[in-house]
């Protein structure tokens, strides 16, 4: 079984925050994490220095490899950013 995670910290949400499952709508200094698994990515976020992590709305996804799983870390990371209730964003498909 092979599995990545990545892990970004001091994240500021843009106005609008971030969109979780179980807190609704979060704000403010956020640490992204998105581990990889069985071709699976699920991402969460806590508020920078705090214990609890939110599940981000639209986790997990389907992700057929850690280096897409990366991109997806690194889109997450800019849908943070922006803001406006962000969830996860959907990577595109490559061409087969």
């Amino acid at each position: 079984m092979s599995w990545a995670s990545w892990t970004t910290a001091g994240v500021y949400t843009g106005r609008g925050g971030v969109l979780t499952v179980e807190a609704g709508c979060v704000t403010g200094e956020m640490t992204v994490h998105t581990t990889w698994a069985d071709n699976e990515a699920r991402v969460a976020v806590q508020y920078s220095g705090a214990s609890d992590w939110f599940t981000m709305s639209g986790s997990p996804v389907p992700c057929a490899s850690e280096e897409e799983s990366r991109d997806l870390h690194d889109a997450v990371v800019a849908a943070v950013r922006e803001g406006n209730g962000a969830t996860v964003p959907t990577l595109p498909v490559p061409p087969v």
